[in-house]
């Protein structure tokens, strides 16, 4: 398995799509907002027909009043996986979500137990009264390292990581420690980074073209679904900051500066998160694309030599141009 990570905005689309059609690969999305049809603007969705001919796995396929966690994830990667080897194609998880990425790639067990349905209806009626900020706070006071990665506004993950503190008295992060890191694929992990300031750059003028294409209207869309304060796609970014203007919360201007700073943050808990994980090869994307795709090349030719029916375009190897 072929795994490509890095922050929102920092290029991995352009580049998946280079390495899928070299390698024959299919592409599994890691996201966890994309798998939510109508949402294809403030997810930045690949559409179809920006795909290239390159099958694309795990994308529109929860309407947005539907829950989704990182256990569904992991078990449905699972058997895109297990469906795109059979085939003989090279599987190839792309994809900023962390927690998601990283449970498929070492197998992470998620306990049936820590459920509180009463402790949660809690939770969601103290953050309503006092707001998502002081929520955050309760869960810095139990578990500071699971409230450094969470966004005060992920309420929804917040509640889940206090809940597994109060129901089983170990911390969600304990819990993840306590994980084996031990993958059941011959696996490479590719991850991207940029400099800090282009990086902010990128995520500026990404969402600038996002309100261009009409991201005020797809929030507009899901509010009228008139979907629960705490449903996932009204946590998202660019759709929670959006509903508070629509709603009269705030300005225009207020909630497009807000989107840029949140998503500034989202992309630095990315980078911490993926960090954290180990054996990634690391790929400056500020230096050169066409230097940075042989260099990947050949790491993908050094692990999977034994494998190379999977490769659809050799030049690389034969020492012509980079397709």
């Amino acid at each position: 398995m072929l795994v490509l990570i890095g922050p929102t905005a920092v290029g991995k689309t352009a580049l998946s799509l280079s390495i899928a059609k070299t390698w024959n690969a299919e592409i599994i999305s890691g996201d966890s907002m994309q798998v939510y049809r109508t949402m294809d603007i403030g997810t930045a969705k690949i559409i179809e027909d920006e795909r290239q001919g390159v099958p694309h796995h795990l994308i529109d396929i929860r309407e947005p009043e539907e829950a989704y966690s990182a256990a569904d994830f992991q078990a449905e990667a699972a058997g895109a996986i297990s469906d795109i080897a059979s085939r003989g194609k090279l599987p190839f998880v792309v994809g900023g979500t962390g927690l998601y990425v990283e449970s498929l790639c070492y197998n992470y067990q998620f306990a049936d137990k820590g459920s509180d349905d009463a402790f949660r209806a809690e939770m969601e009626a103290y953050a309503e009264r006092q707001g998502a900020e002081a929520l955050h706070r309760k869960l810095a006071e139990v578990d500071p390292a699971a409230a450094e990665r969470l966004h005060p506004n992920d309420i929804r993950r917040v509640i889940r990581a206090l809940e597994v503190q109060h129901t089983t008295g170990q911390s969600f992060t304990e819990q993840q420690a306590g994980q084996k890191k031990e993958s059941p694929y011959n696996l490479i992990l590719i991850g991207l980074t940029m400099d800090r300031a282009e990086l902010y750059r990128r995520i500026e003028h990404r969402i600038d073209e996002m309100l261009r294409d009409g991201l005020v209207e797809e929030v507009e869309r899901l509010l009228a679904r008139n979907l629960p304060p705490h449903a996932v796609p009204m946590q998202a970014l660019g759709y929670k900051e959006l509903a508070r203007y629509l709603r009269g919360e705030c300005s225009y201007e207020a909630a497009v500066e807000l989107l840029k700073r949140d998503t500034r943050r989202f992309a630095k808990r990315q980078l911490s998160w993926f960090r954290h994980m180990g054996d990634i090869h690391w790929f400056d994307m500020g230096e050169n694309f066409h230097n940075n795709l042989r260099s990947i090349h050949a790491i993908i030719a050094g692990k999977f030599q034994d494998h190379l029916e999977y490769t659809s375009n050799q030049s690389f190897l034969d020492g012509g141009n980079v397709q």
